[in-house]
């Protein structure tokens, strides 16, 4: 059975009464994928602050800057050098493993660019760096082929598609189904992942949440591997869960589509054992419009 590193993209939304969020973090989690990084340089001093945060056995990711994964790409030049030897620095000081090289549908490796993308890769001193490519345009065997070569692990969502290929690393950041990562994983999900993870070969595999409801995804799948069993989402079960996760932000007047739209990617407790999405449970109302949550929750009662 493979170890795994279960966490999230990021520690800031991560709130706990009077404790740093990263502390409060690492005493849930083993493993999180720095997100900051992508966005800005921090100071080395600042990158080793977050080191000295934690405990010694967690395992930090270091996701590479924009500059170099969507501006200027995989080619010999000295600005990509020079964003990527910073980068490798931050994973340096984290005592980080794994930098992840997340680039866009719009970039494309072909043979046209092939040669210059390998002339990159072969010339890098990485100094026993691990690189975990994300490529979100279509995968080709160009791709792979690369990969392959130069032992970069290919990243995927698991619970969309596995990697083309083993390694001794499997590395998955997950979203889900929903668009712009609006989305919460129901329970028969999460064991799905757990199940694509163990088929694999990898004595590693390190799962980082990304969706709307991260936090709690990863904390019941976590739970799920120590016990067997998934944590509730709500205190409550059957319409009153879904009355609670209605409440949270709903707005009146709302058309049955749209709720099943703006709230269906939620996940609420149908009985003690059962998480699903709410948009099967919306499916069972009439076709109207509807002026507050009591009607909405008195036509699901009836419902049901």
């Amino acid at each position: 059975m493979p170890d795994f590193l279960i966490g999230t993209g990021g520690w800031a939304y991560f709130k706990v009464p009077n404790k740093p969020s990263l502390k409060a973090y690492s005493e849930l989690f083993n493993f999180v994928e720095v997100n900051n990084t992508f966005y800005h340089y921090p100071t080395f001093q600042t990158v080793r602050r977050w080191r000295e945060t934690v405990p010694n056995d967690f395992t930090f990711s270091v996701r590479c800057h924009q500059d170099l994964t969507h501006n200027i790409g995989f080619i010999p030049s000295s600005q990509a050098y020079e964003i990527f030897y910073q980068m490798r620095k931050y994973c340096n000081i984290l005592n980080s493993p794994y930098l992840v090289l997340e680039t866009p549908a719009t970039y494309l490796i072909n043979k046209k660019n092939e040669k210059e993308t390998r002339d990159f890769f072969s010339s890098l001193s990485i100094n026993g760096l691990r690189l975990v490519w994300e490529t979100r345009a279509p995968i080709t065997q160009t791709v792979v082929g690369i990969m392959e070569d130069f032992g970069i692990i290919h990243c995927v969502d698991l619970s969309k598609q596995k990697p083309s290929f083993d390694l001794d690393v499997t590395y998955s950041r997950l979203f889900g189904k929903g668009q712009h990562n609006l989305y919460q994983f129901n329970d028969y999900e999460l064991a799905e992942i757990d199940r694509k993870a163990q088929d694999t070969d990898s004595k590693t595999v390190i799962l980082s949440y990304h969706g709307a409801r991260m936090h709690s995804d990863a904390a019941r799948f976590k739970h799920y591997k120590g016990t067997g069993n998934f944590l509730s989402v709500t205190a409550y079960t059957g319409i009153d869960s879904v009355k609670a996760v209605l409440s949270e932000d709903i707005t009146f007047p709302i058309s049955k589509a749209e709720l099943k739209a703006k709230q269906g990617w939620k996940v609420v407790d149908l009985t003690p054992d059962r998480r699903v999405h709410l948009s099967g449970v919306l499916a069972n109302l009439p076709e109207k419009s509807y002026s507050s949550l009591d009607e909405v929750i008195k036509e699901l009662r009836a419902a049901f």
